[in-house]
């Protein structure tokens, strides 16, 4: 794995918020990422598997109806094959073929809540405003 400015940057977990996307693409697209196993029932509207990126484990967690229409997929570990939530994004709209939302970036007290960036399959991005009517 090369080194890149993202590494210096790499969050300590990833959170990526999805429209209503079938299971088995996500489940075929996690496989395919971390070698995860198929998600399994976790408690109402949640989701939970496990996957492995270099050797060390990922506890990853998808809870629909998280926001207006979309599920939060959760990665619980500073170590997936991806430094920040808007690489994840990028990576998970281009693959599964759907807009994807993240965060602008690490959130610090006077940040405004409601700015997201927006992630087209094409790759396109942009900053919307997404209020927090059901997170």
């Amino acid at each position: 794995m090369s080194s890149s400015p993202d590494d210096v940057m790499r969050y300590p977990d990833i959170e990526i918020y999805l429209p209503k996307v079938p299971v088995d693409a996500l489940d075929t697209w996690l496989a395919e990422a971390i070698g995860a196993e198929p998600l399994a029932p976790g408690g109402k509207h949640k989701w939970r598997t496990r996957g492995r990126c270099e050797g060390r484990e990922i506890a990853v967690l998808l809870v629909e109806k998280a926001a207006d229409g979309f599920a939060s997929l959760w990665l619980d570990s500073p170590d997936t094959p991806w430094a920040t939530d808007l690489a994840c994004a990028h990576a998970a709209a281009n693959r599964l073929g759907c807009e994807v939302r993240c965060s602008l970036g690490g959130w610090t007290p006077g940040d405004d809540p409601d700015r997201f960036l927006q992630v087209l399959p094409d790759g396109g991005e942009r900053e919307i405003d997404w209020p927090d009517s059901d997170r």
